[in-house]
């Protein structure tokens, strides 16, 4: 087996280490760009913190999903204010967003050319301006993760920019911040945690280092995902939870994903429909479609045995089936109130366009065998 792996510069993980950032900062210098969501509220204590250590900081929101509107004008603001560093502290989007923004602070060239397929993905040459990470949410691992996602509004579809220079230099992952996460955002963020370990778990890049990352992450998610849906103070959920988040992303960055992301990205670029909902309602039907087809194509493959102890780790019993964690998802779902796709205008007269489109994706590569077209249909058909 040959295999590599790669994280962030430095990880700070525990309740209360939003407290420590400019302690582990060595490079922020004297002007920090400081990105966040539509509601800088929980980014006051970031701002008193730098204030306290003679910092000043520019401010910029992100609201909703980034576009290449956005990230441009976020590029324009740092660079007209001279800002030496980035920090983004808020959901995956905002810290995608803080990848390409430091990336670009110190590369030259129109961020089209840095996209994959609606541009050039041209190559990252220079290290980006020092970039510090702090989600908000457990769900897209971003903080440790080697590509921002953007969405194209014009394209209909999200690509991503993609290089090694993109890990952030600093990632703080505070379970506190994601205290006051509404339950919906819980449920969504959570299942997207979910996925991304299942799928690094079973991709065809696993390796010994992501696979016992996965088990570790699946586990806390399993039991805590509920949990902290129904009770955002459930502390031990909470930490769980931003554990769980945070594996998937060191997994998915270092296993890649599969077919519920290759669907995801595209239905996500084409629909306003949340990330996590997608995943979670595609999940036991890409499950499902995977075991069929490795029995039939790949009957060596280690895949029905993953999902097997996938199913026990999700259930707790150590007899599961495959079954059993279809039928636990589709449970799980139903417990975090999940609306169906059909809830966001998706209808069977998009399926060519979203098929057609998903194969192309960069996650598909990741899936454990190569799905049909028609296996993508049927997939579509049921989730829908």
């Amino acid at each position: 087996m040959h295999f590599e792996f790669s994280t962030a510069t430095q990880i700070v993980f525990g309740q209360g280490k939003l407290q420590e950032v400019t302690a582990h900062a060595t490079e922020i210098g004297n002007r920090a760009f400081v990105i966040t969501g539509q509601s800088g509220k929980r980014a006051e204590k970031l701002y008193a913190l730098l204030e306290q250590d003679g910092i000043d900081t520019v401010s910029f929101q992100v609201t909703g999903e980034p576009t290449i509107t956005s990230v441009y004008n976020g590029i324009e603001k740092a660079r007209e204010n001279e800002c030496s560093s980035v920090i983004a502290i808020g959901g995956g989007s905002v810290i995608d967003s803080g990848k390409v923004i430091a990336a670009l602070l110190t590369n030259s060239g129109k961020l089209i050319e840095y996209l994959e397929v609606i541009g050039n993905g041209r190559t990252i040459q220079n290290n980006p301006a020092y970039f510090i990470a702090i989600p908000t949410t457990s769900g897209t691992g971003s903080e440790v993760t080697r590509n921002a996602v953007i969405k194209s509004t014009e394209h209909k579809v999200k690509v991503s920019v993609r290089s090694l220079l993109l890990l952030p230099k600093l990632s703080i992952v505070d379970p506190e911040l994601t205290y006051t996460m509404p339950p919906a955002v819980t449920a969504s963020t959570g299942l997207d945690a979910l996925t991304q370990l299942a799928e690094a778990y079973v991709s065809n890049r696993a390796n010994f280092l992501t696979d016992g990352i996965c088990r570790v992450g699946l586990k806390r998610a399993a039991h805590s995902l509920e949990r902290a849906f129904k009770d955002g103070t459930d502390i031990k959920a909470r930490e769980e939870m931003s554990v769980a988040s945070l594996f998937g992303g060191i997994a998915l960055a270092n296993a890649k994903l599969g077919a519920v992301h290759g669907f995801a990205g595209v239905i996500g670029g084409m629909f306003d429909a949340p990330h996590g909902v997608i995943c979670g309602r595609l999940l036991p039907y890409v499950m499902e479609t995977n075991v069929l087809a490795v029995q039939k194509r790949a009957s060596a493959s280690p895949v029905i045995e993953r999902y097997e102890e996938m199913a026990s780790l999700f259930t707790g019993k150590t007899n599961a089936k495959l079954e059993d964690v279809i039928q636990w998802i589709h449970d799980l779902c139903d417990v975090l109130h999940v609306p169906h796709l059909t809830e966001y205008g998706i209808t069977q007269d998009d399926f060519t366009t979203i098929v057609e489109k998903s194969q192309m994706a960069s996650s598909m590569k990741g899936n454990p065998i190569k799905l049909t077209n028609d296996e993508l249909y049927a997939i579509l058909e049921q989730a829908v």
